[in-house]
């Protein structure tokens, strides 16, 4: 039977239509027997559309999702969407503002359930641009972090560490967002530096250096280094606010800086950490002094009602005009916290706020969250690829802080707890009569946070839950491989281990791979603003999924930065077309040949009439398959695609088909030289599957082979 591959290959006319077969025939989901293999997709947020830093994990994924599948293991990808509270919030917002509306005194349930549609129009958006990309997953066990029984989960998490004492309630110093309205954790806190004016202010005795002058009337002491030999006469005595003629005392505290201005600060724990401690440590009073939109306060005089800045104005305008200012510093050089959606400055509050503790030791026994998971990393139950996170990730935990969980938006999972006067009760439904439920929701990263436990039905004993008896929890947790970029190694993967560890006493995952960020070719980070974005599913349109994946495979080495451009993908566009034009020379050559399976048993043999080069290129094709295995087992994708690139092109390609056309015409050798040729194409097609998995598939079905199951399912070369 005559087969002849069409000339050119056009991506566009084949991979919907194998994606369709491939999901059909069951293919994604795990099979029977087999040693098991799980990865957990990190779900992206459903508020848009994939960008290319979704296609990279993708790609990787999908890479060793189909690997394992072909080696026979028991593979499992599962797919799933994460609500991506805050986030997903702001950018509600931003729709709400050109719609003309605001999420300020719209009914909760109103605008939770406007966004839960919206949520679910994007989710379902992006499952249809994940399977343009190939991505191998089990639909059939897809999850969303808004599901009941993974809400189920976190509940119950929440109210097991609750009993075990490292969740609590406390009137603690928090990053406040004036324009989103709700506080954020330290690691959604960006830290530019910036040029303000450092006001030098007269305190009586001494003269103070500060950034603020407006929140003065929230002045609770001057603070001095022990050791300062111009400040120890006066320490226990007292200073001046000017223009509030209020007295505050003069405290000694080693965390003053005797380097900054004058070695003398103003105290004011109501508007900066550092004072709050300082408060603390000091028992010295706290005044407010800011609102929760940015306004200044009643304690501060006449100047209450004024925004921040209008504030600092006014009132340095009246300390110069009674001469308590001593100099002003106009290029001050600092580090200021903003938000890291917005970019405003953020504005400290003293809030009640619900935290997890980090460091403490549960009320049953064992160790402290942080402690759990250094030590899981500390006894190999975790690796890290590349190796050197490791020591990144000890470095944070060490210096780790207690957790805010509390975000005070509409969007998201609410935090189980109810109130009744002084009464505090944690539960899933309503106490009774008289009981009113916290407001806030949970911090999107503790539900993230159990995504792994949560997704497979991993549910500890408590009172909202049995103890799952879920087939996959047993099967597949723990994962084994978590494949993310590193940017979110603190955001995410150091709570999932904290919190799986926690729930399930054991690590999440056994390996962490950290991808890199994404930037052009001219290594720049990717924006919206530089214009330098690619659209991963634009590229797909242009010039197929499996030049992208390839471009974003190949140099893309573990945690470092990957480089893209269109050229490069328009290169491996052609290394598609090239794959595609050998196996059609070869396909049309073995038009006669019967059965490549026992076509392939031939070539493998040792004949005395098989020749040097045909000894040679078997020789080479098991030296290229056993490298191209090692690779993808060390986690080393980029070389095993760079390998098979140049091996199909330079070797395949340019070496052995030159050798073989002469065979191909000769009556004597045509049996060996198409026995030789389809053995080599079959066991190529299947290397370079798990990384085109479009254009290998596309010419797999045109391969006399008979019996044949879909090159997705093909046993993986020995």
């Amino acid at each position: 039977m005559k087969r002849e591959l069409p000339s050119a290959y056009n991506a566009k006319e084949y991979e919907a239509a194998i994606y369709q077969k491939w999901e059909k025939g069951g293919f994604f989901r795990p099979g029977a027997k087999g040693k098991p293999f799980s990865i957990i997709m990190p779900p992206p947020n459903a508020n848009g559309s994939l960008h290319i830093g979704h296609a990279v994990f993708v790609t990787l994924e999908d890479i060793m999702a189909r690997y394992h599948r072909m080696r026979g293991d028991k593979t499992l990808w599962l797919p799933g969407a994460d609500h991506a509270g805050f986030e997903t919030q702001v950018v509600y917002e931003k729709k709400l503002e050109k719609e003309g509306r605001t999420r300020f005194g719209m009914d909760r349930d109103k605008l939770w359930k406007e966004i839960l549609d919206f949520t679910q129009t994007n989710k379902k958006h992006m499952e249809g641009q994940l399977r343009m990309l190939g991505a191998s997953c089990d639909w059939s066990r897809e999850k969303f972090t808004l599901d009941p029984e993974v809400i189920k989960t976190v509940y119950a998490t929440f109210k097991r560490l609750y009993d075990d004492g490292l969740i609590y309630r406390a009137d603690r110093m928090v990053n406040w967002c004036v324009k989103h309205q709700t506080s954020l954790s330290d690691l959604e806190v960006d830290h530019p530096e910036q040029t303000d004016a450092l006001y030098y202010l007269k305190y009586g005795p001494l003269t103070v250096a500060t950034v603020r002058p407006e929140p003065i009337a929230a002045d609770v002491a001057v603070a001095v280094h022990p050791n300062d030999k111009r400040y120890k006469k006066l320490i226990g005595t007292m200073a001046r606010i000017p223009l509030y003629n209020k007295e505050i005392p003069i405290i000694a505290d080693e965390m003053v800086d005797p380097e900054f201005g004058t070695g003398a600060v103003k105290v004011t724990p109501s508007v900066d950490p550092n004072d709050f401690e300082l408060a603390q440590k000091h028992n010295l009073p706290i005044v407010q002094i800011v609102d929760q939109y940015g306004k200044m306060m009643e304690a501060a005089g006449k100047y209450a009602g004024m925004s921040v800045m209008d504030a600092r104005k006014a009132i340095v305008e009246d300390l110069q005009a009674a001469g308590a200012v001593e100099k002003i510093d106009e290029q001050y050089a600092h580090r200021v916290s903003v938000c890291y959606k917005c970019h405003r400055i953020l504005e400290p509050r003293i809030l009640p706020q619900w935290y997890v503790a980090m460091t403490k030791k549960p009320k049953r026994g064992g160790l402290s969250l942080r402690d759990a998971a250094v030590s899981a990393v500390k006894k190999k139950q975790t690796v890290f690829v590349p190796k050197r996170m490791e020591k990144i990730f000890m470095h944070w935990m060490k210096n780790l802080r207690d957790w805010n969980i509390s975000r005070q938006i509409v969007w998201g999972i609410r935090i189980p707890v109810w109130y009744k006067e002084a009464a505090v009760r944690v539960s899933e439904k309503s106490p009774g009569a008289g009981w009113v439920q916290e407001t806030d929701v949970f911090d999107t990263w503790f539900s993230s946070g159990q995504w792994p436990f949560a997704t497979l039905g991993g549910v500890g004993k408590s009172s909202f839950a049995k103890a799952s008896e879920d087939r996959d929890f047993k099967t597949f947790y723990p994962t084994t491989v978590m494949e993310t970029g590193w940017d979110i190694l603190f955001f995410w993967v150091a709570r999932m281990m904290m919190l799986g560890l926690y729930a399930t006493g054991k690590s999440p995952f056994k390996y962490v791979y950290l991808h890199g960020l994404v930037r052009d070719k001219d290594r720049q980070k990717m924006s919206k603003s530089k214009g330098n974005v690619i659209d991963p599913l634009g590229v797909v349109e242009q010039y197929g999924a499996d030049a992208l994946r390839m471009a974003l495979t190949v140099g893309n080495t573990p945690g470092n930065d990957i480089i893209i451009s269109e050229e490069k993908i328009k290169g491996y566009r052609n290394f598609a077309n090239k794959v595609w034009n050998v196996s059609r020379f070869v396909l049309m050559n073995c038009d006669d040949a019967s059965d490549a399976k026992s076509m392939s048993l031939r070539a493998t043999r040792s004949g005395a009439k098989q020749y040097r080069e045909d000894k040679k290129a078997l020789k080479d094709l098991d030296a290229i398959t056993k490298r191209v295995t090692k690779h993808i087992d060390n986690f080393k994708f980029y070389q095993a695609a760079d390998d098979l690139y140049h091996y199909v092109w330079h070797e395949f390609a340019d070496k052995v088909i030159e050798q073989q056309k002469v065979k191909l015409s000769s009556k004597n050798d045509r049996k060996e030289a198409q026995a030789l040729l389809l053995h080599m194409l079959a066991t190529i097609l299947k290397l370079l599957h798990p990384f085109m998995p479009y254009v290998t598939e596309a010419i797999w079905t045109e391969m006399p082979i008979k019996n044949k199951k879909m090159l997705i399912v093909e046993q993986w070369p020995k």
